[in-house]
């Protein structure tokens, strides 16, 4: 039996009243599928991540600086909220030239996450800037609110 005989027409498309050129017609011709291969065989491409990677530290500490419209619409309280929900340690405060400053440190992933969302911030922020300097700064125990220095 001809594969091909199940095959749309190149041009069926013309004689449909639905065709619309932005949604080209899906040719269902069985001879254009490609084999798959066993789920077994994929399987063993993937690298298994380790515990004893040693790409990727294991603890990733960040001092973070924050411009904008970011004191007096609680910048800081979110902060600390965020941060631990993301099991970061470190510390929050207002700066005198109207800046936040903040050090943050914990699993790199979610410092990464912490940069981004600082980059947004609470709903009443308007971030213009974000500087973020490795450090390392000692971040103490859990994620503290500081005074304003």
């Amino acid at each position: 039996m001809n594969n091909n005989a199940y095959c749309t027409p190149r041009f069926a498309h013309f004689h449909n009243p639905h065709y619309h050129p932005a949604y080209p017609p899906i040719s269902l011709c069985p001879t254009l599928f490609l084999p798959r291969p066993p789920l077994y065989s994929l399987l063993m491409t993937i690298p298994q991540a380790t515990t004893e990677d040693s790409t990727q530290p294991s603890t990733r500490t960040v001092r973070v600086v924050v411009k904008g419209r970011v004191q007096g619409v609680f910048y800081r309280n979110w902060t600390v909220e965020n941060a631990v929900q993301l099991g970061l340690k470190g510390w929050v405060r207002n700066k005198r030239d109207g800046s936040v400053e903040a050090l943050f440190s914990g699993n790199p992933d979610a410092v990464q996450e912490m940069e981004q969302r600082c980059r947004r911030g609470p709903p009443d922020a308007m971030v213009t800037g974000l500087q973020v300097f490795p450090t390392s700064d000692d971040p103490g125990s859990g994620f503290e609110r500081k005074r304003t220095e």
